[in-house]
This record gives structure tokens, sequence and C-alpha cells, in this order.
């Protein structure tokens, strides 16, 4: 389960194998929640409005990025780091 990237209190992972479309891992605190990569989304869990909002900022910035990180876990490779949201 490499980070990708970790700000503002937010731990953003994608897990090796991890199936169905692509999406990520946020931590933060004790809130946990799945995004979708593609329309950004939230799949499951819940995390506080404001930590949202900063996670879809940073997501839509670096979408293509979360997609190659996906296509690589999928290859059996490990992605790069992604920078934070600043």
């Amino acid at each position: 389960m490499p980070e990708l990237s970790r700000f503002l209190g937010a731990i953003i992972t994608m897990y090796f194998f991890d199936h169905g479309r692509p999406h990520f891992h946020v931590r933060y605190g004790e809130y946990k929640a799945t995004i979708d990569v593609e329309t950004l989304g939230l799949i499951a869990g819940t995390l506080p409005p404001r930590v949202r909002g900063f996670v879809t900022e940073w997501a839509a910035m670096h979408q293509d990025e979360l997609r190659d990180a996906w296509r690589l876990l999928g290859e059996g490779a490990l992605p790069a780091k992604i920078p934070p949201l600043l």
C-alpha cells in the first residue's frame, strides 16, 4: 500500500491488489474514505467537508498522475510520489 502523498493531515494511498474502478484511499485522523479517480466522487467512507474539498482540489490537479499510479500498481510496479497540496 504505497503512500502517494501527504498534506494538511491527509494521507493518500493506493493498494496493490484493489480491484474495480481506479480509486485512492484517504485517511484523516479517524476518518477514512475512498475516492474515484475519474469522477473524484466519494465511493465509500466519510471526510469532513473542508478535508474533502482540499482532497478533491488536489486530486483534480493530479488526476493524470493518479491514473498512472493505478496503471503502475496493476503492472506490479511502484508509482512515484505525487506532490502535496500547498
